[in-house]
């Protein structure tokens, strides 16, 4: 089985180079299963329902999130126009599974592949130098006790290499992997975890790269330079599609092997 993870998608640049190249990389590739990051797709700040059906369209079957889900706040109505025990598109995107109970929307994702394959997406958020939430490791040992899937994906969304590399370790041998996203910078270290797990620190942004993490580099130079405040606009220049591909055992959910992609224009 093979899985497609394509990191924040920031901006029209972003989801521009997305459809660029989403199509024939899952031909080319033969995945299976697809997992887009949409938390900046719109103009870097959240996402839309327009934005999050143009991406299901592209081929994508879950949406992950991170801190800037809320951010369009018309999305929170799109995820909760559906019951929880859905398997329509809006119940497939998720906000961190470790919110505080009660949030909008849900973090977790069992679903099927039309062959028959059974699959588990988590979205989870860290808590260093990030807004409060429940703690992911516990939060995983929970979840992990109700998922009947062996396939299972885990979207860490966290500001902090050492807690994305904590958790890593931390699950593995119990997930088929952990990716990192959040910090739009792709990470030289992705491979498959002693214990069978893939685990890459961050997949990057796909978006444009001509930029500052995504922002138009003059606006973010001027406020280190200034310390005066200013409104981020997201770039468009020299747009990546930043991606990690996974190949893992259907029935052990055990990975493989890992390979990054970063496709330009």
């Amino acid at each position: 089985m093979r899985i497609l993870f394509v990191g924040d998608v920031f901006g029209s640049a972003g989801r521009r180079i997305v459809r660029e190249h989403i199509a024939h990389v899952i031909a080319e590739r033969g995945v299976d299963l697809v997992i887009v990051n949409a938390e900046n797709a719109a103009g870097g700040f959240g996402c839309t329902p327009a934005i999050a059906e143009e991406l299901f369209d592209l081929g994508a079957h879950v949406l992950t999130t991170g801190n800037h889900v809320w951010d369009k706040r018309e999305l929170i109505d799109y995820m909760q126009s559906v019951p929880p025990d859905s398997h329509e598109r809006p119940r497939r995107v998720l906000r961190p599974a470790n919110y505080v109970a009660g949030t909008p929307g849900h973090g977790i994702y069992e679903g099927t592949l039309p062959n028959g394959q059974a699959y588990a997406v988590i979205n989870l958020q860290g808590r260093v130098f990030m807004a409060s939430n429940d703690d992911p490791f516990r939060k995983m040992d929970a979840i992990l006790e109700t998922i009947k899937a062996k396939v299972i994906f885990v979207d860490f969304h966290a500001e902090a290499t050492s807690e994305k590399v904590a958790l890593g370790w931390y699950l593995d041998g119990r997930v088929t992997a952990v990716v990192g996203t959040h910090t739009h910078v792709p990470t030289a270290d992705n491979r498959v975890l002693p214990g069978g797990t893939a685990y890459q620190t961050d997949v990057g942004m796909s978006g444009p790269y001509e930029s500052v993490i995504g922002v138009e580099k003059e606006m973010v130079l001027h406020r280190f330079l200034t310390g005066m405040p200013g409104k981020f606009e997201a770039a468009k220049g020299d747009p990546r599609m930043a991606a990690l591909l996974i190949e893992c055992d259907g029935v052990t959910g055990q990975a493989y092997t890992t390979q990054r992609l970063l496709l330009g224009e």
